[in-house]
């Protein structure tokens, strides 16, 4: 798809003008409802949609299903990023009025780092296109790592800064309590970081990390970067509402990881297919409505049976806590 710089330009405005009307209705610290926060989940969701359909009007049925494609994979992927954004909002104990600020500025963050990965990727793909390979083996191994990490215990997990935070943190240093809204303050004589922007910074570095899976993933589906950025945008912009609409649900997602394993690993096998094909070797490539097909089917499967396990779970404590009531009782 042939993007002019016009387009480019239109499109960064655009969604700096979102950006600035969704901060600026959330300008006044206060602790988002449930209600709020599907609102404006379903607003995100069907700005995405009408600009997939826009795709579709102006440049065809090809860039609009791989963007839908990225946009539902870059969503399901941000999912997971939810988990650890729990654990960060607990391990710095954020006052609930302040959070949607803080993951407000944290997405923010995590958008321009994303740009930036998504340009390197774009280069790195023009000019090489045997990268495909690496990325494709990534994903796989990525893929197998997550279906490790589901089958491992992690009720103790906890966060940990990464070093780059903590370099950060030694190098200015931080207050002893929040301060409102504000970044920085005095103390004792010095400019020092209030707990805000650490969480902020730690929201926005963490992405990083998950962004060495979702970009090459995206890049499985498509190479025009111009999709690649928008539905990154989309899927991150409308992460903050998601935070607060299924925070208390993440639990019961028991089995989004084997989900998201399952996506990374079909998107690594399709990377590696496209790889050889570009090498001139006969093997079939898997099309972007069979992607999307799969990957929709997949998180509804991966959603269903999550629900049923925590039902079942839920019903068995139940019985459990009963049969210990009716014990006590009868000692």
């Amino acid at each position: 798809m042939e993007v002019s710089m016009t387009l480019w330009v239109l499109t960064i405005v655009g969604l700096a003008a979102l950006i600035a009307v969704d901060f600026f209705i959330g300008r006044k610290p206060h602790e988002v409802s449930v209600k709020e926060a599907g609102i404006w989940t379903v607003v995100w969701i069907a700005l995405a949609g009408l600009f997939g359909l826009g795709l579709l009007v102006f440049g065809g049925g090809q860039p609009a299903g791989e963007f839908f494609a990225g946009f539902i994979t870059e969503k399901s992927l941000s999912v997971d990023n939810l988990f650890v954004f729990v654990l960060i909002m607990a391990k710095f104990a954020v006052p609930a009025q302040y959070q949607q600020r803080v993951l407000l500025v944290g997405v923010l963050i995590a958008l321009v780092l994303r740009t930036v990965f998504i340009a390197a990727g774009a280069a790195i793909i023009a000019s090489f296109s045997w990268v495909f390979f690496l990325f494709g083996a990534f994903l796989i191994w990525t893929a197998w790592k997550l279906v490790q990490e589901a089958r491992a215990d992690e009720e103790g997990e906890e966060y940990e800064e990464n070093k780059l935070l903590k370099a950060v943190e030694h190098r200015f240093g931080v207050a002893d309590r929040y301060h409102g809204t504000k970044l920085w303050i005095q103390q004792s004589g010095k400019r020092v970081m209030t707990p805000m922007l650490v969480v902020m910074l730690a929201i926005g570095t963490t992405d990083v990390l998950f962004a060495l899976d979702s970009i090459p993933a995206i890049f499985g589906l498509t190479q025009d970067p111009y999709i690649v950025f928008t539905a990154n945008a989309f899927a991150l912009m409308g992460l903050r509402q998601l935070y607060f609409l299924i925070g208390g649900l993440l639990k019961k997602l028991v089995h989004l990881s084997y989900g998201l394993s399952i996506i990374l690993g079909f998107i690594g096998v399709k990377l590696v297919l496209h790889a050889l094909h570009e090498s001139g070797v006969h093997v079939p490539e898997i099309s972007i409505p069979v992607s999307l097909g799969v990957i929709c089917a997949v998180l509804v499967v991966t959603t269903l049976t999550s629900l049923m396990a925590s039902r079942k779970q839920t019903a068995v404590e139940a019985a459990r806590a009963h049969e210990e009531g009716a014990r006590s009782v009868d000692v």
